[in-house]
């Protein structure tokens, strides 16, 4: 018998089900069976931790702040407060508490002992590390285990005694050992590409860097008079156009108000519009448009004889911030994904040579068809960064987020924000376009506001610009995630972009989802939740079947995503801690998957929520957790104890409901 399945709750069968207290006494207890007779006690303690891993210290004091009757404000609303627990959390979690490595570590060993040329210290008597490998060894933590990951595949630990499975690679005096045959099988083979050499990041510093392709195309942008506009940039438009786009800047809302239309299919001067070049454009410009071919002409690449994208049909894994991360993708990879973009960089801060934008955009050598994602809000910023990828690093593509709602991009005129800015969009298409040697793809959103779909306007003028691809979220800024991606819009829009390639994306969990989206006419799928939840999902695609995981084969996968990321962040102190907090940050999505075995009915949709239920073992229960402190239990599995007043957090709220 079916039990009754509530709105918006995935249907568990009825024997898995249990309630909350239920859950919970079960993982208390380590899987034991019972548990009701656990003490009140602890089951408070449990709920304020619980409480304190939830929320910022900061809106956890305002909340208890005494009102004006002297009341506290959460004794006022105690009445409200049942149904305000059920309400699930949405946004992100601002001012989440950041641990900075000497929070783990307080005696940190030199770097120029463990790489053993101590002498050279280029701080000398100022450093304020520790040069004495006997005092670090007196105050290290704990090995955390007896085999060290990169010792075991590349010969070699580079962290030496630093290293926290140091005991498997050292020797007499804490000598690094070093497998001498296993080293010379790796030795000049570059596993991760596009790193941020030194010699690059002081050009950028310093503003060496020469943007010659990107100079020229802004010239053209530049106002024949320079009476107005920052930085002496404009846009070549009428007076009455930048009236009607000076009403759309980030600053006045960006079109959210009715009075204001931004659309760019509106087009009331299409031909202005095509053109980024202003009006007298010859004085402008050194570059003549008529006579005989110049040597500028002979060196720009035509657009047919840019490396063609060839994707279509292909599973394509989405740009994921903080998750989507080089070891995730790695084990996307293992499970079929076919194409990989790198995690949202800011344009700025890669122009700016900061070393932790530049990660962003390493490459693994299984990546064979990557590309990477840039933001940016103005045609001069982005044009240089695409010209400095072009030169710098190996992408076989280069995509323009246009679809991020967040307000901190949004309010700067970045992401969603494009959509309403049509002539800046157009010149940062069109820029990007001329200095890239590389296709040029853009993601988008249906538009901005919830009931107003602006996406099938704005994609003609997309193929116009000189784009190889588009990507349609089937979702508006306002909507965020809720509800569910319109894929009849985007079918349509599918067939205004033809012949461009239209990448659908939105709601896909299964392998039916993704051949109703392939039934829509769109040239493939992108991937993003569903790859999070279960990376399995493209195997699951490509085999066209429904894989039942089991708790032990999931574990391994978080095992390869642990060693994955120790290989990538190191296997320091540092390094396993960076390891755990992206882990912790996956385990956030990866609770929300419910075993196949479990469901009542096939497949599970994913704006369902998991209702409580008791897997098949132990650790399959334990996966199923939404509580922080049973995703750190996991982590400890994996990572060893977490260190003294260690805390961690979620990005989004939704991950943190209990």
């Amino acid at each position: 018998m079916a039990a009754a399945v509530a709105a918006g709750v995935a249907p568990v069968r009825a024997r898995f089900l249990a309630s909350k207290e239920q859950f919970h006494a079960y993982l208390r207890a380590g899987g034991r069976a019972g548990g009701e007779g656990e003490e009140e006690e602890e089951e408070k303690k449990e709920e304020e931790v619980g409480r304190c891993q939830s929320e910022p210290l900061a809106k956890r004091v305002k909340s208890e702040e005494p009102g004006e009757d002297g009341e506290s404000r959460e004794d006022a609303g105690a009445e409200e407060k049942e149904p305000a627990e059920r309400k699930r959390a949405r946004g992100q979690n601002k001012s989440r508490p950041c641990m900075k490595p000497n929070h783990y570590e307080p005696s940190r060993l030199c770097p120029s002992v463990t790489q053993g040329c101590a002498e050279k210290c280029y701080f000398g008597p100022r450093c304020r590390f520790l040069h004495d490998v006997g005092e670090y060894m007196a105050t290290k933590p704990a090995d955390l285990g007896l085999s060290c990951v990169l010792f075991k595949t590349f010969g070699k630990c580079i962290y030496g005694v630093t290293c926290r499975f140091a005991q498997a690679h050292l020797g007499d005096g804490y000598q690094n050992v070093i497998n001498v045959d296993l080293a010379k099988q790796w030795e000049g083979k570059s596993l991760v590409r596009n790193n941020l050499s030194k010699e690059l990041q002081h050009q950028l510093r310093k503003r060496k860097f020469s943007f010659r392709k990107a100079e020229e195309y802004l010239r053209g942008l530049a106002k024949p008079h320079g009476d107005g506009g920052k930085g002496g940039k404009a846009t070549g438009r009428s007076t009455e156009e930048q009236e009607v786009s000076n009403c759309t800047t980030p600053q006045e809302g960006l079109g959210d108000s009715p009075e204001c239309p931004v659309l760019p299919g509106e087009d009331p001067k299409p031909d202005t519009l095509q053109s980024p070049s202003p009006t007298g454009g010859e004085e402008a410009s050194p570059m003549k448009t008529v006579g005989p071919v110049t040597d500028e002409d002979m060196i720009k690449l035509r657009s047919c004889e840019k490396r063609k994208l060839e994707i279509q049909g292909k599973l394509y894994l989405a740009p994921l911030t903080t998750c989507g991360n080089l070891p995730f993708r790695r084990i996307c990879k293992r499970f079929g994904a076919d194409v990989t973009c790198g995690e949202m960089a800011v344009c700025t801060n890669l122009l700016q040579g900061q070393s932790s934008e530049w990660a962003l955009l390493k490459r693994h050598h299984t990546e064979d068809i990557f590309g990477v994602q840039l933001e940016g809000a103005f045609p001069d910023t982005m044009t240089k960064c695409a010209e400095l990828l072009n030169q710098t690093i190996e992408v076989d593509f280069v995509d323009i987020n246009v679809g991020c709602p967040i307000d901190l991009v949004y309010k700067k005129g970045g992401g969603c924000a494009l959509m309403t800015r049509s002539n800046k969009f157009e010149q940062i298409v069109r820029g990007m376009n001329s200095v890239l040697d590389v296709p040029l793809t853009v993601k988008i959103r249906t538009g901005v506001q919830e009931k107003i779909n602006v996406a099938h306007k704005i994609i003609p003028k997309i193929r116009e610009w000189g784009a190889s691809m588009v990507t349609l979220h089937g979702r508006s800024r306002e909507q965020r995630y809720t509800r569910g991606a319109d894929w009849d819009y985007i079918a349509q829009c599918a067939k205004i972009a033809s012949p461009m390639p239209l990448f659908g994306n939105g709601d896909i969990l299964s392998y039916e989802d993704a051949n109703r989206a392939m039934e829509m006419g769109v040239s493939g799928i992108m991937i993003a939740r569903g790859a999070l939840i279960k990376p399995w999902l493209f195997t699951e695609i490509k085999e066209q079947r429904h894989w039942d995981i089991s708790s032990s084969e999931r574990f391994d996968i978080l095992q390869d995503f642990t060693n994955y990321g120790l290989e990538h962040w190191g296997s320091d102190t540092q390094g396993v801690e960076k390891t755990r907090k992206f882990l912790l940050e996956w385990l956030s999505f990866l609770c929300r998957y419910i075993p196949v075995g479990l469901l009542e009915h096939l497949p599970q949709k994913i704006n369902e929520r998991p209702p409580y239920y008791m897997g098949r073992d132990y650790l399959e229960t334990l996966m199923a957790s939404q509580n922080v402190s049973d995703w750190i239990k996991i982590s400890e599995l994996l990572l060893g104890p977490v260190p003294t007043s260690f805390t961690f957090l979620p990005k989004h709220k939704a991950n943190s409901y209990r």
